[in-house]
């Protein structure tokens, strides 16, 4: 029969500590494959998705240039077309105002001078003085002072 000796019995713990280890490491690196592949499948289905959606975004952002450029040369031609507007109703009113007002007030003068005093103006109230309980006109009340 053999004996064991300390020295193989050290052997053989340290044997089975490293292998202990090595199988550790093995499913630690096994793991880490796992992730590693996961995370790469995760990328490629992100850049797969990204890059359809980049596209529409920079489609996207290009027809709200083209909009926007669009909008101000509206706002630039409606600037232009008020400011055309504001020049026309100046023009006319310092054209035909003064002349129009002029011939108004003639008008308005002719048809007085030749129509004399209207129906519609009223004529002056007469005076009247009140006495408690009744009206009487000035004229018949200066007539009965002594």
């Amino acid at each position: 029969m053999h004996t064991v000796s300390g020295g193989e019995v050290a052997g053989i713990l340290v044997a089975v500590f490293w292998a202990i280890l090595v199988s550790f490491l093995a499913v630690a690196l096994a793991r880490l494959a796992q992730t590693l592949k996961a995370t790469t499948k995760l990328v490629a289905d992100v850049t797969d998705q990204a890059v359809p959606l980049l596209t529409e975004a920079s489609t996207a952002v290009r027809s709200a240039q083209t909009q926007i450029d669009r909008v101000d040369a509206i706002a630039s031609d409606v600037q232009e077309v008020t400011s055309n507007a504001s020049a026309l109703s100046t023009t006319v009113a310092s054209t035909f105002g003064g002349p129009l007002v002029k011939v108004a007030a003639f008008g308005y003068g002719v048809r007085r001078a030749l129509g004399g005093r209207k129906e519609d103006v009223p004529a002056k109230a007469s005076r009247r003085t009140v006495i408690v309980g009744r009206t009487v006109s000035r004229r018949s009340a200066r007539g009965k002072r002594d």
